[in-house]
Parts: structure tokens; C-alpha cells; sequence
């Protein structure tokens, strides 16, 4: 790090840069040991459509640019008047198939073996015409907008029929809560995958209904993929940056060495936001002195908690507490319920943001939907202070990753997990516990690599692997295995070995769920084979619980 950088104590009254956020009340009532919240601002009127707001933009601002992708040193930039063209292109080119919701059709590139296929760039050779114009009158509120698929973190994915109505209610939540957005059109610079409800539909929907820019970002939040995202950031001065906990630990190295980067960074930068678990106290401490030093001012820092099931968000942190684990309160329109299930309350979910139900799955839905109409989202929330429910809720795990061990005995995975993540600051960014049916647990550690190669001494130049295997790495996560197992009452709370994982979550492969947190299920299916041969005693890396580096 550089000299410019090194810690200084914290300011006894931090200074924000100045930022249109809501604080609207909420109303707070218990009823036979159920909690009800919802906001008392009410959402203001809907468009029918989200395309609606296209229609508006390409005739407000019609030369501004919409979306941009990289063409060499430079943009190749889609106005809002060329997007609108493209799109009535592409329905009238589409009609004269007469497809049906569930019949896919078109490809981008390559070819499929066997199958009949259209390019995509054929669809925008015939002009949009009246057959076009009377189709897109006739949708609606209700027209199905999209499927996207759940991250399957406890069962197999499932289609969620995504409406016009979701995604128009999820928008003007955004914009109520974050009156911001609406004041100067937004800019992002975005890598987030489109077919994941964080990218696809939260951040293309916000430039889109504000009338913003959206600068496609090809790098990624990994070794190999982040020198992409620093380029592009150096180009172009984001309004709002929206990115994983793993982002922001790539970014924040990054900012404390580069004078340029943080100069085009924080130049009109208004918002930050991240997904509700996993960004460490230390990493947010230092974006925050990174801020102060170059601009004399804080940027907030937001979170809140979302699902594919509700275009994606629910609740966001306007109250007043800034700690890991808080979601916040409810965004107007939406209304949550506080359930007792299995010993943790489970928070499930009512308003026009809502799904009608998973594609084609009848039994499904009516699964996760309650007497009252309230989505029931398997997520336990709690309230940060019991004595204060106006400050809001805090995250408390997934109540279906609980398990059995092959004994029997039931493993209370979220708070094993939270009391390992909290104790392995700052070298530990996420864990899973491992395994359902096994004899004993074990935990799959994905550490902060930044700071483990600090605590290590090695130089850029050391792999990660060289770092994660140094003695004084492993002496610090044996020592923290010792201290995990200290209360230790048996099986279902004892680890019995761990291992540091130098593959980061893949969001592409759903190890990352919607909610930004860690997918349990996925990471042990996808690393199956190495948690195969852990509990086979052939991981050299493994570090087990009684011994030492």
C-alpha cells in the first residue's frame, strides 16, 4: 500500500457526500407472535410497461446514449432513438414466426448440431411497422417480461415469470427510496451478468427508467478478468457503482495505488451499493479513508435484501445502522411478514413486485406462497434490535440449508457460519459447511487473498496458492479452527478440518446467489469431487482440527 494510504483515525463525525435518499416511516404491528412491517409511503403510479420508459427517452433525449460496448480504444455506443428503432425491428421480425411463450428461436453466434436456427442480426433487417406497434399495445401489467431462473440454493432452479408489473414496481421502489436516480440521469459501468436478477434486471433497469448510460463492462471482480474493469472505469466516471463484496475488495486495492483511477472514479460518483452478506468491515473502512482523502467526503454505501421472486428487491438499508448482515427496511409498496419457523423467523414478501408463480410448476408455487398472498422466501431475518423494530432487519441465513449429519443429528448451518465469518475477520470472506450426510462438519474457507497476502509477507509476484500455503498463513486459520471448536458441544458444532479454497464463488455458476450471498448447495455441487477427496484424507491442503501448521 502506498505511504499516501496508511491508517489514520477515524473522523468522530464522517462527512457524506450530499445524496437524495428517502427515509420514509414504516409501520410496525405484532400480531400472536407474527410481525408485520411495511412502508407508509405509498408507490406511486405504474407504467404498464418498462418499455414504456423507452418510448419515453428516445423521444425526451433521443441522440443520448443508452448502452455502450467497448470497440477498441473506444465506445461503440446504441442511442436511445437507434435502440427504439432496433427493438420494433426485432418484434416485427419475430410475429412472423407466431412463437409461443415457451418456444426459444435465435441465436447470437455459433450453431446448435441438428437444430434450425436465426441470427440474431437477422431479426433487425426488416423495419418495425403497425403489426409490431399492435402487439406491444396489446401487453401489458401482466405480460410475462421474462423468465429467469433462481440460483437453486436449497432445491433444483426454477423459472420465475418475471412481469412488466415486477419489473415497473421494482423501479419506481428504486427510485422512491433513492430519489437520487431521478435527479441526473444515471451512469454505470456494470459487469454483472444480465441472465442474474442483480444485472438484468435491478442496474439495466435503473438506467433504463431514469433515462441514464449503461456502459457494458467485459472484466470481472478475478485475477484474470479485473484489469478489464480498471480499464474501463478509467475511461468513464460511473454516477452509482453496484458490484459483488469480491468487487469491492479488487476495487479498493486498486484505488489506494492509482491516482488516476480515483480521480475519474469518485468524480461524480453519488451511490455505492452491494449485496447484502459478505463485505468486510475492513474493506468498507478503507474505501471509505480512500474517499475522505481524495474528495474530503464519504460516498454511502447501500445493501438491502432481494430474490429473483421479486424483480429483485424488498427491502434496502435507509435506517440508520451501517453493520454486516443489515438489510434494512421495506421499500414502499412492499410488505413483509416476520414468520416463526423452526426456531428463526422466516421473512416472506407481499406487492406488486412480487411473482404470479415459477413457470408451468403449480405445486411449487402454491408451496411458497402463505394463506395471505406473501411469498414465502426460506430466508430467516431477525430484527436488529428487538427493543426497536423502526431500526429494521438484519440477515439470519437460509432456513433450508440446515442438514443432518449421517448420525442424525441436526447442523444449524447459518449461525455456525455467521460466528466463523465474524471471528475470521479479516482473512475469511465466506465459508460453507460441509457435508449433509457425512460423520463430521468441515468448512470450505474462501479467504480475503489481499489480506492473507499481507499476513503471508510475499509479494505480488507469489501465486495464490504460495500465498494460501505460507506457514504464517496456515498457523492464523489453524489457530482460528481451535478457537471456532472452543464451545464445541458435539458433532453438529464441531469442525473437524478446514480448507482455503484459491478458486474465488463463480457468479456464473450460481456460487453466488441473487442475494449476493453464498450458495451452499451450489459450491458443494460444484466442488463435489474435492470435498469427495477431503473426506477421503487426500487434500494435502487440509488442515484438521487439533493440529497445527
Amino acid at each position: 500500500m502506498s505511504s499516501e494510504f496508511r491508517s489514520q483515525p477515524e473522523r468522530p463525525t464522517p462527512r457524506y457526500r450530499p445524496v437524495s435518499i428517502s427515509h420514509a416511516p414504516v409501520e410496525v404491528i405484532e400480531n400472536h407472535g407474527v410481525l408485520h412491517m411495511r412502508s407508509l409511503e405509498p408507490l406511486a403510479e405504474l407504467p404498464q410497461r418498462l418499455l414504456d420508459r423507452l418510448l419515453h427517452w428516445a423521444q425526451v433525449r433521443p441522440e443520448q446514449t443508452f448502452v455502450a460496448a467497448r470497440d477498441g480504444d473506444g465506445w461503440r455506443r446504441v442511442s436511445y432513438a437507434q435502440m427504439l428503432d432496433s427493438v420494433r425491428a426485432i418484434a416485427q421480425s419475430l410475429l412472423r414466426y407466431g412463437l409461443p411463450a415457451e418456444t426459444p428461436l435465435i441465436s447470437v453466434r455459433g450453431q446448435v448440431a441438428g437444430r434450425a436456427q436465426v441470427s440474431f442480426a437477422s431479426l433487425l433487417q426488416v423495419a418495425g411497422g403497425a403489426e409490431a406497434e399492435r402487439a406491444f399495445a396489446a401487453t401489458g401489467p401482466d405480460s410475462i417480461a421474462k423468465f429467469l431462473f433462481t440460483s437453486g440454493s436449497t432445491q433444483l432452479p426454477k423459472a420465475v415469470i418475471t412481469t412488466q408489473r415486477m419489473l415497473c414496481a421494482n423501479q419506481q421502489m428504486l427510485l422512491q427510496t433513492f430519489p437520487v436516480l431521478g435527479e441526473e440521469p444515471p451512469v454505470l459501468v456494470d459487469w454483472l451478468p444480465w441472465n442474474h436478477t442483480f444485472g438484468g434486471s435491478h442496474n439495466v433497469g435503473i438506467v433504463l427508467y431514469n433515462g441514464g448510460t449503461f456502459y457494458l463492462d467485459d472484466g470481472k471482480p478475478t485475477v484474470q478478468g479485473f484489469a478489464e474493469t480498471l480499464r474501463n472505469l478509467k475511461d468513464i466516471s460511473p454516477t452509482a457503482y453496484l458490484t459483488v463484496p469480491k468487487g469491492w475488495e479488487e476495487l479498493v486495492n486498486a484505488l489506494e495505488q492509482d491516482a488516476a483511477l480515483r480521480e475519474c472514479f469518485f468524480a461524480r460518483m453519488k451511490l455505492f451499493f452491494f449485496a447484502a452478506a459478505g463485505l468486510s468491515q475492513r474493506v468498507w473502512d478503507r474505501l471509505d479513508r480512500v474517499a475522505e482523502q481524495h474528495c474530503g467526503e464519504r460516498i454511502r454505501m447501500m445493501a438491502g435484501l432481494g430474490m429473483t421472486e421479486a424483480a429483485p428487491s424488498c427491502t434496502f438499508t435507509t435506517g440508520p445502522l451501517s453493520v454486516a448482515g443489515y438489510i434494512g427496511l421495506p421499500a414502499p409498496g412492499c410488505e413483509v411478514r416476520l414468520v416463526p419457523v423452526d426456531g428463526k423467523l422466516e421473512g416472506r414478501f407481499r406487492g406488486p413486485h412480487i411473482m404470479p408463480g415459477y413457470w408451468r410448476a403449480a405445486q411449487q408455487t402454491a408451496a411458497v406462497f402463505d394463506d395471505q398472498g406473501f411469498y414465502c422466501s426460506g430466508d430467516a431475518l431477525k430484527l436488529a434490535d428487538p427493543n426497536n423494530p423502526h431500526l429494521g432487519l438484519m440477515f439470519d441465513g437460509r432456513i433450508a440449508e440446515d442438514f443432518k449429519l449421517s448420525s442424525g443429528v441436526f447442523v444449524s448451518v447459518g449461525p455456525l457460519r455467521n460466528r466463523a465469518v465474524l471471528e475470521g475477520s479479516p482473512y475469511v470472506q465466506d465459508v460453507v459447511i460441509a457435508a449433509p450426510d457425512r460423520e463430521c462438519l468441515g468448512i470450505l474457507v474462501f479467504p480475503r487473498l489481499y489480506e492473507c497476502r499481507r499476513l503471508a509477507g510475499l509479494g505480488t509476484a507469489a501465486s495464490d496458492a504460495e500465498v494460501l500455503t505460507s506457514a504464517a498463513v496456515r498457523q492464523w486459520f489453524g489457530d482460528w479452527l481451535q478457537r471456532l471448536n472452543r464451545d464445541a458441544t458435539g458433532n453438529a458444532s464441531r469442525l473437524e478440518w478446514l480448507v482455503l479454497l484459491d478458486e474465488p464463488a463463480s457468479i456464473d455458476r450460481g456460487e453466488i446467489t441473487d442475494k449476493g450471498s453464498i450458495n451452499q448447495r451450489a459450491v458443494l455441487q460444484w466442488r463435489a469431487s474435492q470435498v469427495e477427496a477431503l473426506y477421503r484424507g487426500e487434500e494435502p491442503s487440509i488442515l484438521r482440527a487439533g493440529a497445527r501448521a
